[in-house]
This record gives structure tokens, sequence and C-alpha cells, in this order.
């Protein structure tokens, strides 16, 4: 009977294993990855057709949720606020401004702002202009901080 048991212990061991090494394929039969997707990619977007609006100085409108989020800074009520990089490690925000005549600021609950190529923090906020380059921004949490791309 101690044999048994032990042989139960060892193969759920196993087969525990497996199962955590596990990937997992849409639409391909041998995925080379954790999650292999062959085909289209669709994310949650918020603010389409109606934008998310800015809040007031100091009293920033969060952003929470979603992936593409189309921000829309009013006149007084341009400051928009991302979550404590720390916990949401590996979040990925892509947000436009799509307003043409107000600024939208982007500040953060906690984490610097590094550009892509940086080693220091770049001064709260980001700004996104309302005319010209740099209306939209992809902003990643690596856990610690927040990494940025115009």
């Amino acid at each position: 009977m101690n044999y048994f048991k032990k042989a139960m212990v060892v193969m759920m061991f196993f087969l525990g294993f497996q199962v955590s090494e596990a990937q997992v394929g849409i639409n391909t039969p041998t995925p080379l990855s954790t999650l292999d997707i062959n085909g289209n990619l669709s994310l949650k977007t918020i603010g389409v057709p109606t934008a998310l609006n800015g809040g007031p100085g100091g009293s920033a409108t969060q952003i929470s949720d979603g992936v593409y989020i189309s921000l829309t800074p009013l006149s007084g009520s341009p400051e928009f606020i991302l979550p404590n990089a720390t916990n949401v490690p590996g979040r990925i925000y892509i947000l436009r401004n799509i307003s043409t005549t107000v600024t939208a600021q982007l500040y953060s609950f906690g984490g610097g702002f590094y550009a892509k190529d940086a080693i220091v923090t770049t001064a709260a906020p980001l700004n996104l202009p309302a005319n010209g380059n740099l209306k939209t921004i992809i902003i990643i949490s690596d856990g610690q901080n927040w990494t940025y791309i115009f």
C-alpha cells in the first residue's frame, strides 16, 4: 500500500508538470509559444465613438480599463492618470488624443515615465498635443515604471 501511495504522488507530480508546461494555440495545431495565435487579434477599446473625457487640475480622469483608449481633454480638464505601474506589470495601453484644440496631460499613480531609449525619467505630465506629432502613445508597465513610445 505504501508503494502505491508513492507511485500516485510521483505520477501526480509528472502530470502537474506536464500541464504547467502546456502551450495554447488558437487556430494552430502546433503552438510555438505559451500563447500562439494564428489569425487576427482584437483588443478592448474605450472611447470609441465617445472618448474618455479629461479631469480638471488635481482631479485627473483615471485610466484603468481597455487597451486602445481615445482621450478627449477639455479646456480646464485635460488630465488623465494611469494606475501604479507596480500593480499592473505587463499592462499595455495605446492612448490617442482625439482633440484638435487641447493637449492631453498624462500622469501616473506610481512609477516614473521612461522614453523607450532613456535611462532617466521624464517629468510628468507627458503631453499628447492636440495638433501635430505625438498624438498617440504606447505605454507599458514593466512592474516598476512606465515605458512609453511615441
